[in-house]
C-alpha cells in the first residue's frame, strides 16, 4: 500500500467543518489532513481584528478544536508571518499541498497572491476556494463588464445565477503519523486582560453548533415575521447570524438553502423569506464593492467627500461611544454595543447618522469604534454601512437624509421597551417623554426619578440646529 502524503488545511474565516470547500477538496485527495490556524496579526493591516472580535475568535478556535478532536484530528496553531509559518510546517510535515478558502480584504488578497506564487515556484500545490460568499466578486458584472455600484441591479444579476449546494460535514479525517508542535489557544492572548467581556459571555454561544442552533431559532422564530419586524429593536426580529457568518461558523449557502427549504415547506414564508435572503444580498454587495474599490477601506467612494469639513470633537465622540449623548435611542444602541458586542441594524443606522450628521464627526471615527467593539465586525459590511450613512459610498443614502433620533425611536421602539432595557434610568418615563426627556415637564421628570445632568445626561446637541449645519456642510463641497 502506498504511503499517503500530508496536506495542510489552512483555516481562516471559515471556522467550520461543514460546507468547507477547501477541506472537502483536501479529503478527496485521499491524503492525511493537517488542520492549521495562523495568527498573523501584523500582516492583516486593515483586517486586523478588534478587541470584541478577538474574544469571539478565542471561543471559535476552542469550538473548532473540539469538533476536530471528535474526528480524531486536531488543530495546529502557530503565530507569525503566514508564509514563514507555512514553509516551516511544510518542512516539518513533508506536506506537498496547502488548501484554503479565500478572504477578500485587500491586504489579505495581496498576501495570499504572494503566498500562492511562492509555493507554486517551489513545487508545492496551493489551491484556494470559495466558501465565504454566494458569488465571487469578479463573477457578477454589469452589461459593460464593469462592477456594480447600485444594489438592486447587482442583486437582480446575482439571482440569475445558480448557488452551489452546501457540503455536508466529514465523518472522518485521515491523520498524519506524527503531528507538528502547536501553540495553545491561550498563547495567542486573544481574551481581554481586564474583565470587560462578561456581557459577551452572557449574550453569545460560539462555534459551528451554536451557529446551527442560531439558524434553527431564526427559521422558527424570526423568518416568518422578518419583513414586519426587522426594524424593531424591541422585538426578536432579526437572526443575529452576522458574527457566525463573519467567522465562517456557518456559510451563506447553508442559510440560503435552509430559508429556501422553509419557503417550499410553507408558502406563507415567501415574502418575509425573500426579504431575509435579500440581506444576504447586501452582504454580497459589500464584498463586491470592497473587492473592486479597495480604497474605500479608508477613503470615500464619492471623491468630493474628501473635502467634507468633518469636525474633531473628542468630548462629543466620547459621549457617543459611552452612550451619554442625551438622546435615548442613540444611548441605548451604544450601550447595547458595549454590553453585548452587537447592535440592531436599524439602531446602527440611527447612531451612525447621529455621529456623522448631528456631530459632523467623520465616518472613519465611527467605523473604527464599531470595528473594535462589534463581535460581527466585518470590513466589507462595516465600510459599506458607514459610507452608506455618510452619503459618500455606493448606493448611499443621500447626505440630506438625516435621521431624526426622536421620530426614529417613536416609530421603531413604539413602547419604549428597547430604551428602557438599555437606559434603565429612564424606565419610569412614559411616551412621549422617554424619547425626548429634555422636553418633559419638571413634575414628570421628578415622578420618574430623572434628573437631567445628574441621573441622565443633558443632550449634547440640538438636532434641528445640527441638521441645518450638516446641510450647509454638504453645500460647501458641491
Amino acid at each position: 500500500m502506498s504511503k499517503k502524503n500530508n496536506v495542510l488545511i489552512w483555516f481562516r474565516q471559515d471556522l467550520r467543518l461543514s460546507d468547507n470547500a477547501a477541506l472537502k477538496a483536501a479529503i478527496e485527495t485521499g491524503n492525511n489532513i493537517i488542520p492549521i490556524y495562523i495568527w498573523s496579526l501584523d500582516e492583516e493591516k486593515e483586517a486586523s481584528l478588534g478587541a470584541a472580535s478577538r474574544w469571539w475568535l478565542h471561543q471559535s478556535l476552542t469550538s473548532l478544536t473540539q469538533d476536530l478532536e471528535q474526528l480524531g484530528s486536531r488543530l495546529i496553531i502557530r503565530q507569525g508571518k503566514a508564509l514563514s509559518i507555512l514553509c516551516e510546517l511544510l518542512a516539518e510535515t513533508q506536506a506537498n499541498a496547502v488548501f484554503w478558502n479565500r478572504c477578500y480584504e485587500p491586504s489579505i488578497i495581496e498576501r495570499d497572491k504572494e503566498i500562492k506564487t511562492y509555493l507554486h515556484s517551489n513545487n508545492i500545490e496551493a489551491k484556494s476556494f470559495n466558501s465565504q460568499l454566494l458569488f465571487e466578486p469578479w463573477t457578477v458584472l454589469n452589461s459593460s463588464e464593469k462592477p456594480f455600484q447600485v444594489f438592486t441591479p447587482f442583486w437582480k444579476a446575482c439571482l440569475t445565477r445558480s448557488i452551489t449546494i452546501p457540503i455536508s460535514s466529514p465523518k472522518h479525517l485521515e491523520r498524519p503519523t506524527k503531528w507538528p508542535k502547536s501553540l495553545e489557544i491561550k498563547d495567542l492572548e486573544l481574551k481581554p486582560k481586564i474583565n470587560w467581556d462578561e456581557g459577551l459571555k452572557k449574550a453569545w454561544k460560539v462555534g459551528e453548533k451554536a451557529a446551527a442552533d442560531q439558524l434553527n431559532n431564526a427559521l422558527t422564530n424570526v423568518v416568518a415575521g422578518y419583513k414586519e419586524n426587522r426594524d424593531r429593536p424591541d422585538l426578536e426580529g432579526v437572526s443575529k447570524l452576522s458574527p457566525y457568518l463573519h467567522f465562517g461558523e456557518i456559510s451563506p449557502r447553508q442559510i440560503w438553502y435552509a430559508v429556501k427549504s422553509k419557503i417550499v415547506e410553507n408558502s406563507s414564508y415567501q415574502e418575509s423569506g425573500e426579504a431575509y435572503l435579500r440581506q444576504l444580498g447586501w452582504r454580497e454587495f459589500a464584498y463586491h464593492l470592497l473587492f473592486w474599490f479597495p480604497q474605500t477601506v479608508n477613503k470615500p467612494l464619492k471623491e468630493k467627500f474628501a473635502r467634507f469639513p468633518w469636525q474633531t470633537n473628542k468630548e462629543s465622540l466620547k459621549a457617543w461611544q459611552q452612550g451619554k449623548t442625551g438622546y435615548p435611542i442613540v444611548d441605548a444602541g451604544m450601550r447595547e454595543l458595549w454590553a453585548t458586542g452587537w447592535m440592531h441594524n436599524r439602531v446602527r443606522m440611527i447612531v451612525a447618522s447621529f455621529l456623522v450628521k448631528d456631530l459632523l464627526i467623520s465616518w472613519q471615527d465611527g467605523e473604527r469604534w464599531f470595528w473594535d467593539t462589534l463581535v460581527d465586525a466585518d470590513l466589507a459590511n462595516n465600510v459599506l454601512g458607514w459610507q452608506w450613512t455618510a452619503g459618500c459610498g455606493a448606493d448611499a443614502a443621500p447626505y440630506f437624509r438625516i435621521f431624526n433620533p426622536v421620530s426614529q425611536a417613536e416609530k421603531f421602539d413604539p413602547e419604549g421597551n428597547y430604551i428602557k432595557r438599555w437606559v434603565p434610568e429612564l424606565k419610569n418615563l412614559s411616551s412621549p417623554w422617554i424619547y425626548k426627556p429634555w422636553e418633559a415637564p419638571a413634575n414628570i421628570l421628578e415622578q420618574a426619578g430623572v434628573k437631567l445632568g445628574q441621573t441622565y445626561p443633558i443632550r449634547i446637541i440640538d438636532h434641528q440646529s445640527a441638521r441645518v449645519k450638516a446641510l450647509a456642510a454638504l453645500e460647501s463641497i458641491k
